[in-house]
Order: C-alpha cells, then structure tokens, then sequence
C-alpha cells in the first residue's frame, strides 16, 4: 500500500469517526433526558429518536448495499424512518446507539481492509464505489447529527 493510499484511507476513517468541524456523535446522543428523546421541537418535523433511528437505519443499509451481493433495497421513505415518535420503551435509544456504532466500525474495516479497492465499482451496484459508500455515510451521518443538535437546543437539553 502506498502512503497515498494509507494517507487517504486515514482520511476516510477519521471522516466516518466524525467530531473534527462539529460536535462528534457521541456528544450528541449522550445525556438526552428519556422524556425529551420523542418529543418534537417547535417548527421541526422530527424527534431526537426519529433522528437516530433514521440514521441507523440508513446507515446498516449502505453498510449491506457495500458488502452483500444479494443486498435488496428496501422502500423509499417508509423502510428508512421508524413509524413512532418515541423509542418503544427505555432499552430502545441505547439498542439503536449500539447497532449504530456496529455498522460504522463494519465499514471503518471495509476502508481499513488493504484488500479493499476503494476505487472498484461495486457489481451488484449502478456505479458506486466503497469510497462513495463511506463518504455517503460521513455525510448523511453529519447532516442528521447537526439535526439533532437542533432538536436538543429548540428542547433546551443541548449543552453549548
């Protein structure tokens, strides 16, 4: 492997760790009061555990699409939104914390793999790449974190 190609799958992992221009994941799903996780702020369609569930559910599946030929694509929107508002019950939110950080340390092996051509269109896909995959992830991961952080202020349960 080359020190362009380590340097660059270094890039990718520290992008998918998240934090670096904005508040890590770890941050933004901690301390959340269980009242507060299935409540909508005002003028926001979502709710913290809307938010997160959405995240793993997107997530796991662009993890399966990048590693499983007979990956199926599930329907657009109603499979990638959890159909309440609040967690199921109190087990729920750290369920969904631990399923996510699974699936992002899945596709930091696929990047960190050196057998892993980050390059080389996926087969079973229209063109993607495992490198579109996980710059994918990093930014829908960030964008619904940012999210997050809004419901958490509007609900003034955000610590900054």
């Amino acid at each position: 492997m080359t020190h362009d190609e380590r340097s660059l799958r270094q890039h990718i992992l520290d992008l998918l760790a998240g934090g670096g221009a904005h508040a890590g994941f770890d941050d933004v799903v901690s301390g959340l009061p269980v009242k507060l996780r299935g409540r909508k702020a005002r003028g926001l369609p979502h709710t913290a555990w809307m938010l997160l569930e959405h995240m793993r559910i997107a997530q796991r599946d662009i993890v399966e699409f990048s590693r499983n030929p007979k990956y199926v694509c599930p329907h657009w929107p109603e499979d990638y939104w959890p159909a309440d508002e609040a967690p199921p019950g109190r087990a729920a939110w750290s369920a969904s914390i631990k399923k996510f950080r699974q699936d992002l340390k899945a596709m930091q092996a696929l990047v960190k793999n050196p057998k892993t051509d980050l390059f080389a269109k996926i087969p079973w896909g229209e063109g993607q790449t495992i490198l579109r995959e996980a710059l994918l992830i990093a930014d829908h991961n960030a964008y619904h974190l940012a999210q997050l952080v809004d419901v958490r202020r509007l609900l003034g349960a955000w610590p900054g």
